[in-house]
């Protein structure tokens, strides 16, 4: 009976040896999955100048050298450090009805806030802006945020909300865990 066991240990050892020996092999002569970075540049490079002279990225690039766009950027400037660090901003709800003048539906819902002398837009799916129908005009909140986004149709920087506070209490927080990190 120990003979039996010790074979199939032997066995065991065995086939389960093989099979992380095969899976480093496999492993090891897997394509790597980015292209390589000259080519990569290229094809990124190559696009951006298709975009550019598109009416699209013409209009985009118009926008951007006027005294709109430059000041959007210049926004953009004022506050990109606490982006980076997505530290606390001190901000004052100037607005919680923005619409588009062309908006015909009933899209996403803006905050409009001012930070250190300049608006900013903070954009929401209607769900996620129920947490902040308590808010009003005047408001002072703390805002976090990750990313920003500029858009010629828009008269203001475009922040992303991703965390809201008044008065030490948390009234907005997005939950990156549905996006698996990404």
């Amino acid at each position: 009976m120990k003979r039996v066991i010790y074979v199939l240990i032997l066995l065991l050892v065995v086939v389960s040896g093989l099979v992380f020996a095969n899976r480093e092999i496999k492993i090891a002569t897997k394509p790597s999955p980015k292209p390589s970075s000259i080519a990569y540049r290229k094809a990124v490079l190559d696009n951006r100048k298709k975009w550019e002279a598109s009416p699209d990225g013409i209009k985009y690039k118009e926008w951007e050298v006027s005294p709109e766009g430059k000041k959007v950027h210049a926004s953009h400037d004022k506050i990109r450090k606490y982006i980076k660090d997505f530290t606390d901003m001190e901000a004052v709800v100037t607005s919680v009805t923005f619409k588009r003048a062309n908006a015909k539906s009933p899209g996403p819902k803006w905050l409009i806030v001012r930070i250190d002398g300049e608006e900013y837009m903070m954009q929401f799916i209607p769900k996620d802006f129920q947490q902040l129908n308590s808010l009003k005009v005047n408001d002072k909140i703390i805002v976090r945020s990750r990313s920003a986004g500029y858009s010629p149709n828009h008269p203001y920087l475009i922040l992303s909300g991703d965390y809201i506070e008044r008065n030490n209490k948390i009234l907005f927080k997005r939950d990156f865990s549905k996006n698996k990190g990404c």
